[in-house]
């Protein structure tokens, strides 16, 4: 058998284009900002993770032209042989300083940060115990260690327990939530965690990548947040979100960063984050650092899009960050949904089945800094026209 047969079947993504209603890959023109020329036109951004609205700040592009020309586009090496720079180093001191955690390691991506660290920590005895709602990067990191994983229902405190009971008293556990989920927004209930996980004997991961900047004292995350940062044993966290560049991270202690260090392969065989991205995303810390009032600023524009779509008898996932999930239930009415707002100026993301389960499927909306109560206005009053006309079909 041909093992290309599967592609020339035909998908749900060739519907969607032979519909007209294919929602994914369109052009942009523009840096990340809160209105940008998407496919030629002006169009509103609801769908980026650029929560502190840095990717565009002067200093942040300033610091990365400023490395190109000291340093080059590239590493052409890993951080384990000749691929360590100087700005590396900064700024993981800088980031652990930030966080209150002994040590931190950076990653060339967000997703290779969880692949590195999971399978580097959970070895062939060990137990990973997992939200069902986790990123998928997190599951790609169970899949490459020799653990076993058990998924626990999303924000079932109950079923973790029994998840943990179920672990042999001679092999280790670690619990590995989202601590900002991306999809729904909510935040994971990290005291009964923690509590559960000292119960137990296990260890604490948190995927931090939508809280950094987000939530938190001073946008500290998810822990900070609960007053639990000495309880949480692992930090990681992405730089293509609040801190506008490329990367990610682990924060731990120093015998936890020495170790996976030495024996992560995903970090040991791959090149290291350029010295644009990685100055650009130490600018950003600086001026989260510096000014802390950003933070609030998205959560009160959050709040405000919140209301405003109350207001409007708009169906969403309650949270308190800046991912407001709407509900459009139906995966052909949430394509149509989309095609409908890009046409009016608004960009959101499609999240279908099986992302979602089926009969769920949601318009995800997310917010930075940046936004103003008047571009919030037009794009409620558009979403609230286009809803209308979906829901009538």
């Amino acid at each position: 058998m041909d093992i290309f047969n599967k592609v020339k079947e035909k998908h749900n993504y060739d519907i969607a284009k032979e519909k007209g209603v294919y929602p994914y890959f369109h052009k942009l023109y523009s840096g990340q900002d809160v209105v940008v020329n998407m496919e030629g036109h002006r169009t509103i951004m609801l769908g980026s993770n650029n929560y502190l609205g840095l990717t565009n700040h002067p200093k942040v592009k300033e610091a990365a032209i400023k490395a190109i020309e000291k340093y080059g586009t590239g590493c052409s090496g890993s951080r384990f042989l000749n691929g360590t720079l100087d700005l590396h180093l900064k700024l993981e001191e800088e980031l652990a300083q930030f966080l209150n955690k002994e040590r931190v390691m950076t990653f060339s991506t967000g997703f290779q940060s969880n692949l590195g660290i999971i399978s580097a920590i959970v070895g062939r005895n060990d137990y990973i115990i997992c939200d069902k709602e986790n990123h998928a990067s997190i599951y790609d990191g169970c899949k490459l260690s020799y653990g076993k994983m058990l998924r626990y229902n999303h924000d079932d405190m109950e079923d973790l327990e029994r998840k943990l009971q179920a672990v042999p008293k001679e092999s280790g556990a670690l619990i590995v939530t989202d601590g900002v989920f991306s999809m729904s927004g909510d935040i994971a209930n990290l005291p009964v965690i923690v509590d559960l996980a000292k119960k137990y004997g296990a260890r604490v991961m948190v995927d931090d990548a939508h809280g950094l900047g987000v939530i938190g004292k001073g946008g500290r995350g998810t822990a900070s947040y609960y007053g639990l940062e000495d309880e949480v044993d692992i930090y990681m966290g992405t730089f293509s979100k609040s801190l506008a560049s490329l990367g990610g991270y682990m924060a731990a202690s120093k015998d936890v960063v020495e170790y996976v260090k030495h024996t992560s392969r995903p970090y040991i065989f791959s090149a290291s984050i350029t010295p644009a991205s990685v100055a650009s995303a130490n600018a950003a810390l600086d001026i989260l650092k510096a000014e802390p009032e950003r933070v609030e600023n998205l959560n009160n524009i959050s709040a405000y899009m919140r209301q405003k779509l109350k207001e409007k008898n708009i169906d969403i996932i309650e949270s308190k960050t800046p991912i407001i999930p709407i509900y459009t239930y139906q995966d052909d009415k949430t394509f149509i949904a989309c095609k409908l707002l890009l046409e009016r100026g608004v960009y959101v993301n499609p999240v279908v089945s099986p992302a979602t389960p089926v009969g769920q499927s949601l318009l995800r909306t997310s917010y930075t800094a940046n936004h103003t109560k008047e571009i919030i206005d037009e794009a409620a009053d558009k979403i609230a026209e286009v809803l209308d006309i979906v829901k009538n079909m």
